[in-house]
């Protein structure tokens, strides 16, 4: 029986779609239930999501820890209970009187590192449940504020809509930012209420929109034969980790759980590779040595 290849599929999630949609309908290209995601994306949201097949899924932690870059829009003179459009409106104030001079100190308020509170419709568990799960039910938890970093927070452009304000912005952040959650916070910050509107990722730590495949192109490859392209694990590995050469008898020595000296990196993630070109490891220093993460290489 041939083995399932592993590597990574750059998708270009459509509007609409869940996460675990998208993982479901890879499994059926993929022909192989070990498939996962580096990082949800709401069904509302398109763009670059990052999927995982066979051994890669065990990259896919370290990836969702990485750089994430936006476009969307925010439209400012209401709320809704789910913080973007696919919630009920259930606030709002007329943004009359809001312009650039007041937009704009808002925007860098939120930009830098930043005490955040999640939306409360959101996968984050809550005593062992999911915090959408509680609030559909009508027991909206209180969540945790989380620091995270907002490194660019650009308004693009701003149209009026009546007593309404849309404003199109570019946002690059840290893991664990919520994209509805700055559009909320802005709202609020200006007196106004906000929610999302449009949200596309175009980036994902090195894999960027432009090299994403739609799920239709995906589907039509498959009919012409079967199986799917996937970035293999040595090229997916050397694009987004810093890299360590390893001799064979390190190699060895990784791929039976050994340890190595270190290699300077300190706790980031060092993809190890054998003198073959294979992925071997991930590799972190801990406590004066280098240990592996996840192992690749048998």
């Amino acid at each position: 029986m041939t083995e399932t290849a592993s590597g990574l599929v750059i998708v270009d999630k459509p509007q609409g779609w869940t996460s675990h949609d998208v993982v479901a309908r890879i499994r059926k290209l993929a022909a192989t239930r070990r498939v996962g995601h580096a990082g949800t994306l709401d069904p509302m949201a398109t763009g670059v999501l990052v999927i995982g097949v066979e051994k890669a899924t065990r990259l896919l932690g370290y990836l969702a820890l990485t750089e994430k870059e936006y476009t969307g829009t925010i439209r400012l003179g209401q709320t809704t209970d789910t913080d973007d459009a696919d919630g009920k409106v259930i606030g709002g104030v007329p943004v009359a009187g809001v312009g650039e001079a007041e937009l704009l100190p808002a925007v860098t308020a939120l930009t830098g590192q930043i005490s955040q509170i999640p939306p409360g419709v959101s996968a984050i568990k809550v005593g062992g449940k999911r915090s959408y799960r509680l609030a559909r039910a009508g027991v909206a938890p209180e969540l945790t504020p989380r620091t995270v970093t907002v490194s660019r927070f650009d308004v693009l452009a701003v149209r009026s809509c009546g007593e309404l304000l849309d404003v199109d912005v570019a946002v690059t952040c840290s893991s664990g930012t919520y994209i509805r959650a700055l559009a909320r916070d802005l709202g609020a910050a200006l007196g106004t209420g906000g929610h999302l509107t449009a949200l596309r990722r175009t980036r994902v730590g090195p894999y960027l929109v432009s090299q994403a495949r739609t799920l239709d192109d995906l589907g039509a490859a498959a009919e012409q034969e079967p199986g799917i392209a996937l970035t293999s694990l040595a090229d997916a590995a050397a694009a987004a980790f810093p890299r360590r050469d390893l001799s064979a008898s390190e190699a060895r020595l990784v791929s039976h759980g050994g340890k190595l000296e270190p290699g300077g990196s300190g706790p980031v993630p060092v993809a190890a590779f054998g003198p073959d070109g294979a992925l071997v490891a991930l590799l972190a220093d801990e406590n004066g040595r280098a240990r592996s993460l996840a192992v690749f290489s048998q």
